[in-house]
């Protein structure tokens, strides 16, 4: 049972969400939609059933970008009256615009009938070609603040509600797709009259409503878990992720029972701009981790650990995004470390620490933006949220496990979960917590707490892990260093895994030439690799080397991935070298339209799109 406890400090204002001031809370969703691939378009109605009808007049506030509204009523049912709303002129280009709703005294509900635009930032609409099969596709990805682009919703992570959903789907659609929701999807088979219903018992934030509709099939892996997928892709992902059972049994003895019912994988088309979204009960992932050995699933088990850390206890604000990210992180190594072992988990720790080193050294020393707690406010939080939030808070778990020892630290984290399931958290919220249930003022003092939540970089002494089958890889980087033929190295690395290929290329010695490179592809095939993790890396490499062999497949990759990861240290790699800017504009105007917006977000700026007219 949860512990009473003394007052917490009160959650801070979410500067990215005009709903989250409102003066009513909606605590579920009655959400009827149309889906139409002819239109690229949503059309339905969002009703919102409030706690308590309001004992006077008031309003109530709601997030929309984009959205074309097709009128305002009161009631849950059709019939009932208009009611007065003004939806705000000018649209901020992060925020969008309130939609603020006058609610009468003993207004139990509020209904919004609205259409999406063809642009909508959350969604993406896939033409056959887009796919792995003969038929279009949708997904949505609401993460961080894009679902008030597909429906009008207080859209903020410190707001949850449950919902039911009913799904229509029009023209050809009908009797050919399916539609899968962050719910329980029973496996189910293709409705005939293109008609589904879905429920959410659990209340949730915005971001983790999600929605997919393609040419799916489902394979099952235990009683409570499997997976979706295209029909051409289900047979690999099948086999892919036959652990995952496994992982959510590792996951229940470390933190608590799993409270979402069913836990399914779906395997998304190659634009997913993330390696996998935690959508409660439905994680999407990203076909990048399929891989032929199941040595890319440490993702898989990050997105189940977001079961807990996130869906089930949510950051506050978009400032607070570290509570989610960084006890996943701490989270999945641990299920890593219980299924495969100590020294598994140890080179996962290192190629995170190495990306963390990274992010730091890029954002400088003394950049806020190394912080635990962001301050997002006037940003779109999506392009503030990086490697710190992950690595440096599963640091501070890790900090607090060295300082406390692993049993009480694991006893915190399980109470933690229970206090508050279904809640909102927030940084002070979650230090004044901590205080009072785990650290003496002696341990207090040696965290340093403050420093690692409001300072910059790393504080003194923080934790730095140590991989045993790493040193292996650090010898036969030596050997070719010192001249060595790659060739030679064969036996050595039969045996290598996933992370040990990754280790290897990620440090090569930075002036190796084209010819050097050269003779490592002949004898290690990196450019054919099948292994997406290994193969960015060697790209990367090979891009900065002008390893001309590699420049097909980089451009392929580049055109069929649109895992922002991978693709936007890509383009950078291109701009860097000479006639880089050129290939890269060049490969960006055809891949782009297979890019989701998040990840077009990122690259439009970066490569300054549209590219200026040439000067007459």
């Amino acid at each position: 049972m949860p512990t009473t406890l003394p007052a917490l400090p009160g959650p801070p204002p979410d500067p990215h969400s005009y709903a989250a001031a409102s003066p009513l809370r909606p605590t579920h969703l009655h959400l009827a939609l149309t889906v139409d691939f002819a239109s690229c378009t949503l059309a339905g109605t969002a009703t919102w059933h409030l706690a308590e009808p309001p004992l006077a007049a008031t309003e109530l506030v709601l997030d929309t970008r984009d959205l074309l509204l097709d009128g305002v009523g009161l009631g849950p049912a059709p019939t009932g009256p208009a009611a007065t709303y003004a939806l705000a002129a000018a649209a901020d280009p992060v925020l969008g615009r309130a939609l603020r709703i006058a609610v009468p005294a003993g207004t139990a509900a509020v209904r919004v009938a609205y259409r999406t635009s063809p642009g909508a930032a959350a969604l993406q609409w896939l033409a056959p070609a887009q796919t792995a099969g003969e038929h279009p596709f949708l997904f949505t990805q609401s993460q961080a603040i894009l679902a008030r682009t597909w429906l009008p919703c207080p859209d903020s992570p410190g707001c949850r509600f449950s919902y039911e959903a009913t799904v229509e789907l029009l023209g050809a659609a009908r009797g050919q797709l399916l539609a899968l929701m962050s719910a329980a999807n029973n496996p189910q088979a293709t409705a005939p009259d293109g008609r589904y219903y879905f429920r959410q018992p659990h209340p949730v934030p915005a971001y983790l409503l999600a929605l997919a509709v393609g040419r799916l099939d489902f394979a099952p892996l235990s009683n409570r878990a499997g997976v979706y997928a295209e029909p051409v892709t289900l047979g690999a992902a099948h086999h892919e992720f036959a652990d995952l059972e496994r992982m959510v049994l590792a996951a229940e003895q470390l933190y608590g029972p799993y409270r979402w019912g069913r836990y399914d994988l779906l395997v998304l088309p190659p634009s997913f701009p993330f390696g996998g979204m935690e959508n409660p009960c439905l994680t999407f992932v990203t076909p990048t981790i399929i891989a032929g050995d199941r040595s890319l699933t440490s993702l898989v088990a990050h997105e189940l650990a977001h079961s807990w850390s996130g869906n089930l206890v949510t950051n506050g604000t978009w400032n607070d995004f570290w509570l989610n990210e960084g006890f996943t992180v701490y989270f999945e190594r641990r299920i890593m470390e219980q299924l495969y072992g100590r020294p598994y988990a140890d080179m996962l720790q290192v190629l995170g620490e190495a990306d963390l080193q990274h992010t730091l050294q890029t954002l400088g020393p003394a950049s806020p933006a190394t912080h635990l707690r962001l301050h997002l406010a006037g940003r779109d939080p999506d392009e503030g949220l990086n490697d710190v939030a992950y690595e440096k808070g599963c640091l501070l778990l890790l900090a607090l496990e060295q300082l406390v020892g692993r049993p009480r630290l694991d006893a915190f984290i399980k109470g933690y979960f229970n206090q508050f399931a279904f809640q909102s958290m927030d940084t002070d919220r979650f230090a004044a917590y901590l205080s009072q249930v785990l650290l003496t003022p002696a341990g207090a003092a040696r965290l340093d707490l403050p420093a690692w939540l409001d300072g910059p970089g790393l504080p003194p002494g923080a934790p730095a892990a140590r991989a045993v089958r790493f040193e292996a890889v650090a010898g036969a980087l030596g050997q070719l260093a010192a001249g060595t033929p790659p060739a030679a190295l064969l036996p050595s690395t039969a045996a290598w895994s996933s992370q040990e290929w990754e280790y290897f290329v990620r440090n090569l010695p930075p002036t190796l030439s084209a010819t050097a490179l050269g003779q490592l592809d002949a004898a290690f095939h990196f450019t054919a690799t099948g292994n997406a993790e290994v193969l960015a890396a060697w790209l990367e490499r090979a891009t900065a080397a002008s390893y001309f062999p590699a420049e097909a497949a980089l451009a392929a990759f580049l055109r069929r991935v649109g895992r922002r990861k991978f693709v936007v240290p890509l383009y950078r790699a291109l701009l860097a070298v000479p006639g880089g800017p050129a290939r890269a504009q060049a490969i960006y105007a055809l891949a782009r339209p297979n890019y989701h917006s998040v990840t077009t977000g990122t690259l439009d700026e970066l490569l300054g799109w549209p590219p200026s007219p040439p000067a007459v």
